[in-house]
């Protein structure tokens, strides 16, 4: 049986907890990948694109990526290293004494709560990069704003946002079950802890980053190039 309480509770770890970090990540990340990019864009003397670009970046890889890095780190980790104490402390063995799934009542909460949280932190992560990168562009290189926007707008499309969030969505089940399955399967006292945490972490990253290739293959590979109505 579903635990609210433990849903509600991963909800807020997952979510609001991870918020700031995740804000002030993209926000730098963005503005170190804008002066770069822009730099080079200047010198081809293609400025009307330039949002376009950015856009497309950041909702198709940079924002996906970035997001879900930062939650291994802080959630998943978080999520292997309570499991992996919970094992090798037999505290699941008091669970199938009262007989209560500890999948059910562990994994499930947290599973439900990346699926949900995960999508939502892409997009503001997205909106904050894009307001980076406005902000970047205004000042270092001054860029109109609207002009920026403007591009933007026109490239970004209902269907990258929603295959962005679909990205998102696989992502958060890889995430939490590989992050699961290592703490679950932990043995070996302390030790065995952090050597789980490890893995699931390394495990995590990897699946990510090759997923992510493959996904963007799939969702984007056939597409016809987005700013093709700027040339």
């Amino acid at each position: 049986m579903l635990d609210i309480f433990c849903l509600i509770e991963q909800m807020k770890l997952t979510g609001p907890s991870s918020l700031p970090i995740s804000i002030i990540t993209a926000f730098f990340v963005s503005m170190v990948f804008t002066l770069q990019v822009v730099k080079e864009i200047l010198y081809l003397n293609t400025v009307n694109i330039i949002g376009s670009i950015l856009a497309l970046a950041f909702i198709r890889e940079l924002s996906p990526v970035l997001t879900s890095v930062i939650l291994i780190g802080r959630v998943a980790s978080s999520y292997t290293a309570e499991l992996a104490t919970m094992k090798v402390t037999e505290q699941l063995n008091a669970l199938y004494l009262l007989e209560v799934n500890p999948v059910l009542y562990l994994v499930l909460p947290r599973l439900i709560a990346f699926v949900f949280m995960l999508p939502i932190l892409n997009i503001i992560a997205f909106i904050t990069s894009i307001a980076s990168s406005i902000f970047v562009c205004f000042v270092f290189y001054e860029i109109d704003p609207y002009l920026f926007i403007g591009s933007a707008i026109s490239a970004v499309s209902l269907s990258d946002i929603m295959k962005s969030s679909c990205k998102m969505i696989i992502f958060s089940c890889m995430i939490t079950l590989i992050s699961c399955y290592y703490g679950l399967s932990a043995r070996g006292g302390a030790y065995g802890v952090g050597r789980s945490t490890t893995n699931a972490v390394v495990s995590c990253l990897l699946t990510v980053f090759m997923m992510d290739f493959v996904l963007s293959y799939l969702m984007f590979g056939y597409l016809d190039s987005s700013i093709r109505s700027f040339s």
